[in-house]
């Protein structure tokens, strides 16, 4: 364990980053799953946008790469797509 003060607190501020990155990524995973078990195209085209900002909004903050944001909204409205 960290003995100075200014490594204690980076801890701790780890810590907090963690769990809400955490949250964030289980949110929108559960969007995304979701989203592609509905069959309904208009709740469908209503939640689209939304879960396309929540991926772009975890690339933003580093959680996941910017690639794998955008290899999952490609195949998100492949499957979007294909519905219709």
């Amino acid at each position: 364990m960290a003995n100075h003060k200014a490594t204690k607190k980076d801890v701790r501020q780890s810590e907090k980053r963690r769990d809400r990155n955490r949250y964030y990524g289980k949110t929108t995973r559960n969007a995304i799953r979701k989203l592609l078990a509905s069959t309904d195209k208009a709740v469908v085209a209503a939640e689209l946008p939304k879960v396309i900002s929540m991926i772009d909004k975890l690339a933003k903050r580093n959680v996941i790469h910017k690639n794998k944001a955008s290899n999952l909204k490609s195949g998100i409205v492949k499957k979007v797509n294909a519905l219709a």
